[in-house]
């Protein structure tokens, strides 16, 4: 057998992974029916930390506070911040009597560690059932409490919500910002919907505060600077205790990042936190995004060298078409139609960027918490 052979049969196997990914994972949230949910309200705390976020505060706050809702708080984390965040949150607490304040003044042991300010915010809540989102997000709808509350039960104490990017018209960085967190989505939601949850967004998340002391909150990880919302649910998330809300009513619409620098260095931090993941969690991603990796280039070389192209092209196509089949329905549930038309191209882009910043993972530690 020669080399071009086993190339040609390396690619087959990836064909197949992939396949297999999608048919029998992603296609579990791809077609989910909605789910009819009992809506009772229970006292909910919403926890924002904010290190330097005088202006989002003052943009995106109302959207909060305006939420139809009959007992809800509040608590606002001012993180050492160095602008005015303080007395923007100030403003709003004068003005509202269930925005409450948490000041964190900065310590030697845990700067530039955004957990130790949530666990102070967390321990100043008022009642168990907590949502967090960020300064920099704002709710979809005026719903946004009440259906991802409806969410928790007696055995349901983690609940992952969908946090999107707004849109910015001709731009090609921004399609790659929202098809990646797009992508990132359909993965968490429909591991969770297999009995495996892995990791949440800290724009639009939700757990109990008795789940958080019960896992002693951060301190597993403590010292890892990123990963306060991904490496919690990794920790504490299983196929019981956890649910997912993606009624669009639910979502939250964060500001994208505009510069691919700005970017990048965002995604540096999150992808550092992935090698905290559990063993099995560690496996299964790396076999998703190496055979997605090795799709393209053995696709590539492949046709370079015209070897059975009928057949390579046959297979390429397959998993193209199977791969759409899956993402439409879940770019409908997700709101991102737009971003199919440039699929392919998105995906490359990607796989390539994620590649270059593991790289510098290796290289260098990435920057924490502003």
């Amino acid at each position: 057998m020669g080399l071009i052979d086993l190339v040609f049969y390396t690619f087959l196997v990836v064909v197949i992974i992939q396949i297999t990914f999608y048919l029998l994972l992603f296609s579990r949230f791809s077609f989910l029916k909605p789910e009819k949910t009992v809506l009772k309200e229970v006292p909910v705390s919403v926890i924002i930390c904010a290190k330097n976020e005088a202006e989002n505060l003052k943009t995106f706050l109302p959207s909060i506070i305006d939420q139809e809702y009959s007992e809800f708080e509040i608590l606002l984390i001012n993180d050492s911040s160095k602008d005015n965040t303080l007395e923007v949150m100030e403003y709003f607490e004068n003005l509202h009597n269930n925005v409450k304040i948490v000041d964190v003044k900065s310590t030697e042991a845990f700067w530039g560690n955004k957990k130790y300010a949530l666990t102070l915010g967390i321990k100043a809540s008022t009642h168990n059932h907590l949502i967090f989102t960020d300064a920099d997000c704002k709710p979809l709808s005026k719903y946004w409490i009440k259906e991802m509350s409806a969410r928790f039960n007696t055995k349901k104490e983690i609940i992952l919500g969908y946090g999107a990017y707004s849109k910015i018209k001709n731009s090609f960085l921004n399609k790659v910002v929202r098809f990646e967190t797009m992508v990132t989505a359909i993965n968490y939601f429909s591991f969770a919907l297999v009995g495996m949850p892995y990791m949440g967004v800290g724009r639009n998340l939700a757990y109990t505060k008795k789940a958080f002391f019960k896992a002693n909150g951060f301190i597993n990880h403590i010292k890892v600077k990123s990963g306060d919302d991904d490496l919690f649910v990794n920790q504490v998330a299983n196929a019981e205790n956890t649910a997912i809300c993606v009624l669009k009513e639910t979502f939250t619409e964060s500001k994208p990042k505009t510069t691919f620098a700005t970017w990048f260095k965002q995604k540096r931090r999150h992808v550092s936190t992935a090698k905290y993941y559990k063993p099995s969690h560690k496996v299964i991603l790396s076999v998703l995004y190496v055979s997605g990796l090795l799709f393209w280039l053995l696709a590539i070389l492949l046709c370079l060298n015209s070897f059975k192209w009928p057949i390579v092209l046959g297979l390429f196509l397959l998993k193209i078409i199977i791969q759409y089949i899956v993402f439409v329905p879940a770019s409908k549930k997700l709101n991102e139609t737009d971003l199919l038309v440039v699929l392919p191209f998105l995906e490359i882009f990607l796989i390539i960027s994620q590649l270059i910043i593991f790289i510098n993972n290796l290289i260098s530690k990435p920057n924490h918490w502003k």
